[in-house]
């Protein structure tokens, strides 16, 4: 219903400046017709003053049009309840000790129709929001995050009779515009929103394994290392055992002390006895108090394999490292190791593992897993120029590790003008000799980086990790090195040497195409035997190799090797697809179609053709973008040369909603402030319906037309006064 009227601003002033200036106005209009008659143009002249001066008046009293729209419909309540993610944290009290989900508790109230009373009073509409979209074809839901501006504002804009909304939140939002801008809309509009809080605002006592980090594959009877990271709940210290367990009886533990309300990362090592796949459980034992027990264990799957890695070791002559190095290769059973030693001045080293001379073509070459480059240079009997090139286009190309050893004769200088220069991760500078000698022992000095890099790892935590580098033997000759290049990273620097950039790098590692390079610039560490034997010398270069050649061997076949990156994509990344294929001779392909196929979850398949990169080394890339989370098969296929792999690649879905964090109450209570609604808690669920119930009939909306400062008006008016002064001119007035 619509009522209609005109108002007008009626302050005495007001109406006694209009009523004085159209009086005036009238008694100057008679004036003129007294002394100029009645008739002619000037008479129209004097009605057209006459008329403007009324309706200047008539602006001076502001008029108005208003138009009350009475709602006769019944009103409308809108009841949104949050489904997201976050709503599966398990902190709503509903006993003594028992306690219930935040969804559970919600989908409990729904059930029930908590609303009924309200139905006889208003008519009642249940939105639920932020659910995960579920995909028909997977039968899986879908990640997505937390809009609770958007819902507030879409019941303002879909339902003209809105009279409130009653909100069952958490409050955790994390997409889209701040609540606060529906908030001021509804206010706007009087819809006031009742907020129900739905969780606890503080932590409730639990002790979390938040994540573990572990490689994809590991090597039988090898260490591996997963890092973890547990969040301790309580406000008490806290000490327990963390362990994995996994098929074939594998087994690792971990003792951890946690502060109070505190957190703690660490490492848990284990090895794996059996050859296979399975899925590896993490658990932290549960505490008594807690009450999230679900929490404290995660998986991670692990594929252990039987293999052999290939290892070149080349030197000029057989220095203390190289024959502690090659001593600790040949004594590992996971590797395989040959040998160059050139030995300029009385010819090739001969031995058991040793080569007559460094692998002359590709198809030599490309069988390495890791090479050590030691005191050896281009020219003057050692590598050629081709070796150098080959070399490169064996990490870039094929994954395969390259490790710096510098020595005291200096020979490296002449890699820099090589293949190998650009590979090589530091700068350094002969120009003064090749390098530095102290008769003081010095040491190296972890990094922020390296203490708990998995290459650097001596002990199983990162404090005794760094005492144990501080304990270790030191070094008396170090390289002439000047700086790490760009996009290196730095594990150790020598313990007081500095220059201009800083203390000196001289355990340094990049990536280089496909493969990684690491930069040993001192020759001592056959050295960190001393009163321990091989347990820190040997497990330093063991880790070396399976770093560096990790990578190379994520999946391979015979004939066939595969490697992506990033190793743990997750949806939506870019993953650059590699494949090296051998035809019957060993010889790598470089024609033939080459193709990945890829299955989601879901079923879906994609196929794609990966293009010859490298002809020489027969490298044929792709890129592929993954759709869906979860486990991928994947089959890699050249029918040309009579070759197939099959192996899974996993891909994770980040995590916008996370369960167990405090439920954010200051949003929704500051919504209901805003709107003048109110906000409570579960237990207030009941009289929240109640105070629905006494909202007082809606007021009528009034909508408003303002003549005096519509801009039609205001063009009207400087019509009249544009004809008053044309009407002047043409009766010869001034």
């Amino acid at each position: 219903m619509m009522n209609e009227g005109w108002q007008f601003n009626t302050a005495p002033w007001v109406v006694g400046v209009a009523v004085v200036f159209l009086a005036a106005s009238i008694w100057f209009f008679l004036r003129s017709l007294r002394r100029e008659g009645h008739g002619g143009w000037m008479t129209l002249l004097h009605v057209l003053r006459l008329l403007i001066a009324a309706a200047i008046a008539l602006t001076l009293l502001r008029p108005e049009r208003v138009q009350l729209n009475r709602h006769n419909e019944q009103p409308r309540v809108v009841v949104l309840w949050d489904g997201s993610g976050s709503m599966e944290t398990k902190d709503v009290l509903t006993g003594e000790k028992e306690t219930s989900s935040r969804a559970a508790w919600v989908k409990k109230q729904i059930e029930a129709k908590f609303w009924s009373p309200l139905e006889k009073q208003y008519q009642v509409t249940v939105e639920p929001f932020a659910e995960p979209p579920k995909d028909p074809k997977a039968d899986v839901e879908t990640e997505v995050g937390t809009d609770l501006n958007a819902p507030l504002e879409n019941v303002l804009k879909q339902h003209g009779d809105l009279r409130a909304v009653l909100l069952l939140s958490d409050g955790d939002w994390n997409l889209g515009k701040s609540p606060i801008t529906a908030a001021t809309a509804l206010a706007q509009r009087d819809v006031p929103v009742f907020a129900v809080g739905v969780g606890s605002e503080t932590y409730l006592p639990d002790v979390e394994l938040q994540s573990v980090q572990a490689p994809s594959y590991g090597l039988i009877n090898e260490r591996i290392s997963a890092m973890f990271t547990v969040q301790n709940h309580l406000p008490r210290e806290v000490k327990t055992t963390v362990t994995v367990e996994g098929p074939g009886g594998a087994k690792g533990s971990k003792n951890v002390v946690l502060p109070p309300m505190g957190q703690v990362q660490d490492m848990l090592v284990f090895t794996p006895q059996t050859e296979g796949e399975g899925d590896f459980t993490v658990r932290v034992p549960v505490e008594p108090e807690e009450v999230f027990p679900g929490n404290n264990a995660r998986t991670f799957h692990l594929a252990v394999r039987k293999e052999t890695l290939k290892v070149l070791v080349v030197d000029s002559q057989p220095r203390w490292e190289f024959r502690y190095l090659r001593n600790a290769l040949m004594r590992d059973s996971g590797v395989s190791v040959n040998v160059v030693l050139y030995h300029p001045q009385i010819g090739m080293g001969e031995g058991v593992g040793y080569l007559k001379e460094f692998p002359p073509k590709r198809e030599d070459l490309q069988s390495y897993d890791v090479v050590f480059l030691g005191d050896v240079g281009i020219g003057g009997g050692m590598l050629t120029p081709d070796n150098a090139t080959m070399l490169r286009g064996l990490v870039e190309q094929q994954a395969s590790g390259l490790v710096f050893l510098p020595g005291e004769l200096g020979r490296e200088k002449s890699l820099t003008d090589s293949a190998l220069g650009d590979l090589i991760p530091v700068e350094t500078d002969y120009s003064k000799g090749s390098g530095f000698s102290s008769g003081a022992e010095a040491r190296l000095e972890l990094t922020f980086r390296g203490r708990d890099h998995w290459l650097t790892m001596l002990a199983t935590d990162p404090n005794a990790n760094e005492a144990v580098w501080r304990g270790l033997p030191g070094f008396y000759w170090y390289a002439p090195v000047v700086k790490a290049r760009p996009g290196a990273e730095v594990l150790a620097v020598h313990e007081a040497a500095r220059n201009q950039y800083g203390r000196i790098p001289l355990l340094v590692t990049r990536n280089a195409g496909n493969g990684k390079v690491l930069y040993m610039g001192t020759d001592s560490a056959w050295r960190w035997r001393k009163g321990v034997e091989d347990t820190y010398h040997y497990r330093f270069w063991g880790q070396v190799v399976r770093w560096m050649a990790h990578q190379r061997h994520l999946s391979q076949d015979e004939g066939v090797r595969f490697f992506y990156a990033p190793e743990t994509p997750k949806r939506g990344d870019k993953v650059r697809l590699n494949a090296t294929v051998l035809d019957k001779m060993g010889i790598p392909i470089s024609e033939g179609r080459v193709t990945v196929t890829l299955t989601a979850p879901s079923g879906t398949s994609e196929t794609i053709d990966l293009a010859t990169e490298n002809a020489e080394w027969g490298v044929h890339t792709g890129q592929f973008v993954p759709r869906e989370g979860g486990k991928y098969a994947v089959e890699v296929k050249c029918d040309s040369a009579g070759r197939r792999l099959k192996t899974q690649l996993e891909v994770t879905v980040p995590t916008l909603e996370k369960a167990g964090l405090p439920a954010k109450l200051d949003v929704l209570r500051e919504i209901s402030a805003l709107t003048a609604g109110k906000f409570g808690g579960p237990a207030e669920l009941s009289q929240m319906v109640n105070g629905l119930s006494l909202l007082p009939e809606r007021k009528p909306e009034e909508r408003r037309f303002r003549l005096w400062c519509d801009p039609w008006w205001c063009a009207a008016l400087l019509g009249l006064f544009t004809l008053y002064w044309i009407g002047r001119k043409i009766g010869g007035l001034t």
